[in-house]
């Protein structure tokens, strides 16, 4: 912390003043002769800074002046300061008392212990250094600051005084009303009933004569407060509220801060304008206003050339006028302001940001994932039409291939399937030729040729059923889900097989579940999975040196599903093939593709089933095809 910080420091000036005392009697206690210097040197350094109030510390506007200018010394000044701030509590009276008693308690305080200099904030305090200048600080330089021009004492000014004064153009702030709410009709003008106040009243009457009958002023300076406040909720259209100052009103309420603005915006019924720029940011609608800045600034400039050594007659400043105009974009919009009327080159602060500027990094964040999103959700979308015409397509293939491997199937049933056809084809042969020879008796017996005739219908619809098989199987078509009964399903495949396992000396038996299964699927594909894993079956124990040679069908339930086991009496499958049985182009037989069992596969999967192969303990293969009962 530095020394400067310290000294301005309330908390913190008792704790370096017992630093330097013990420092100072130290310093005579090992070196007599050095103590004076030490205790002129730290006082050489040390800087004292009265500032003087004109109301108070929280009177505004006076206030924010003041704190301006007291962050300005304490950044600026090379030097370590006491600030020291006194008010002239008499300035807030409408009837103001003796002013002796305050100057008795100043003089007794800074006697013989002068501040370097003094800063007086309003015109009150600059008329009372002014004229009590003998008595209490009479070579001691002032700054009179925050004063308005024509407040300005000129007679009573001495080389010691420097003027940071501003000029209030009254005529500039009522053309702005005007121009920006062009529809107005009356002005209430909300100020106070101190001595200060009053003086404005008559200026601000003196400039405005100008308007003549433009507006109607109406004055609230000889109300109390609370008047003020009940007539500001009830004004009449095209009314505006002009804020000049409000210390102290006609009742002798004194008022600190801005807690007076602050209740007559929370009530009124109309827009409030003011040319005080402390005031401005929550209460008023804005328009050229003094610059708090400005005066801040050359305050603080002159009281360091003057501390550090310059002669305050040097130090000149021009009048401060009213800066650029600015307005409250909350108050625009309470009021429905339309800044196409403000002046050209207007400042409009206070504007709450839009959506954009609020969120504008969240915003991004979310149109840029929005964006990935899409691209995501749009790759997936063609990525799944494209899967989906590629599965079209490979069901279209499985199709194909599933009806080419039923031709190839068929192909090896041509024997029993030939067989089928002649048994009945030639049982109608002879029946027929039977027929012919009774009816050319002299006597035909008509009971007999009935029979005849019956067993030739019989056995037309022995060869049509044999046909029928034939043609489902061969029969190209799309896969068709419907309900089918798995025994009676099954029982058909193995009619189709039934001559090959005679012809071949196999025995093939079929032992059907005794209540009725139904599945969901095709029945042509079923009857596809059945054919094929028999034929293998036959395959396997044709090829096996083995006497007994049977393949086992079966069907039964087990819970809610449905079993087909086919089981022979061949070698089995070898402990490394189990697992690859099903791969496509696998096979053991020397002319075989490897695409029948994983048809099968593809078969089953489809209806929600699964296949399984497995070696018996007594030897041979068993196939177990699960699928889902429907009932």
């Amino acid at each position: 912390m530095s020394w400067r910080r310290c000294m301005t420091s309330g908390r913190s000036r008792p704790v370096v003043a017992a630093w330097l005392g013990l420092g100072l009697l130290l310093a005579a206690c090992i070196l007599p002769g050095t103590a004076g210097a030490v205790e002129r040197s730290a006082r050489g350094d040390l800087k004292r800074v009265l500032i003087l109030h004109s109301f108070g510390r929280e009177f505004r506007p006076w206030s924010e002046y003041a704190r301006s200018i007291k962050a300005g010394l304490e950044q600026q000044s090379p030097w370590p300061l006491d600030i020291q701030e006194q008010a002239l509590l008499t300035a807030r009276f409408n009837n103001p008392g003796p002013e002796a008693p305050f100057v008795e308690y100043l003089h007794s305080l800074y006697q013989g212990a002068p501040p370097d200099i003094v800063l007086s904030i309003g015109a009150p305090a600059a008329r009372f250094v002014q004229r009590y200048r003998g008595k209490l600080f009479p070579d001691t330089p002032m700054v009179l600051a925050v004063v308005e021009e024509r407040l300005v004492d000129r007679v009573d000014l001495t080389d010691n005084d420097v003027v940071v004064s501003v000029r209030n153009d009254f005529m500039v702030v009522f053309d702005n009303i005007l121009r920006v709410l062009p529809e107005t009709k009356t002005v209430a003008m909300v100020i106070g009933a101190s001595p200060l106040e009053q003086f404005w009243i008559d200026e601000v009457k003196r400039e405005l004569k100008p308007l003549g009958n433009r507006v109607d002023l109406v004055w609230y300076a000889d109300l109390p407060f609370e008047e003020i406040l009940k007539r500001a909720a009830k004004l009449p259209p095209h009314t505006v509220l002009f804020w000049g100052l409000m210390t102290v009103d006609a009742a002798g309420i004194i008022y600190e801060s801005d807690i007076a603005l602050r209740s007559l915006h929370a009530v009124a019924n109309a827009p409030i304008f003011s040319y005080q720029d402390p005031f401005f940011g929550g209460s008023t609608v804005g328009g050229p206003m003094q610059l708090t800045a400005e005066t801040s600034r050359k305050t603080v400039d002159a009281a360091m050339r003057i501390l550090g050594g310059e002669k305050p007659t040097a130090i000149k400043y021009e009048p401060i006028e009213f800066g650029a105009a600015k307005y409250d974009w909350r108050e625009l919009q309470r009021w429905g302001i339309s800044e196409r009327k403000l002046p050209a080159n207007s400042e409009i602060l206070f504007r709450e940001p839009g959506v954009w500027e609020r969120n504008r990094w969240q915003i991004l964040l979310i149109a840029t994932i929005i964006l990935v999103q899409t691209g995501l959700i749009s790759g997936l979308l063609h990525e799944r039409q494209r899967r989906r015409a590629a599965e079209v397509e490979a069901r279209q293939r499985f199709a194909d291939l599933a009806h080419a491997n039923r031709y190839a199937t068929v192909g090896e049933l041509t024997t029993s399937i030939a067989h089928e056809l002649n048994q009945p084809l030639g049982a109608i042969l002879t029946n027929t030729e039977t027929a012919e020879l009774m009816l050319n008796a002299s006597s035909p017996d008509i009971d007999e040729v009935r029979q005849i005739l019956a067993d030739i219908r019989r056995d037309d619809h022995r060869a049509s059923e044999v046909i029928r098989r034939l043609r489902s199987v061969l029969k190209k078509r799309p896969f068709e889900i419907k309900e089918v009964e798995l025994n009676d399903t099954v029982r058909e495949a193995i009619g189709l097989v039934r001559a090959v396992a005679d012809g071949r000396s196999i025995g093939l038996t079929y032992e059907p579940a005794f209540a009725d299964m139904h599945v969901k699927g095709d029945p042509v594909q079923l009857q596809q999975v059945v054919l094929n894993v028999v034929i293998n079956a036959m395959d396997a124990v044709s090829d096996a040196a083995i006497e007994l040679r049977e393949v086992r069908v079966s069907t039964a339930r087990a819970s809610n599903r449905a079993e087909i086991r086919i089981a022979d009496s061949g070698s089995g499958i070898a402990a490394d093939d189990l697992t690859k049985v099903f791969d496509p182009f696998f096979t053991t037989k020397p002319q075989g593709m490897g695409m029948g069992l994983a048809i099968v596969r593809t078969i089953v999967e489809a209806h929600h089933g699964t296949i399984a192969a497995e070696n018996q303990p007594s030897g041979g293969a068993l196939f177990t095809v699960r699928l889902p009962i429907v009932r």
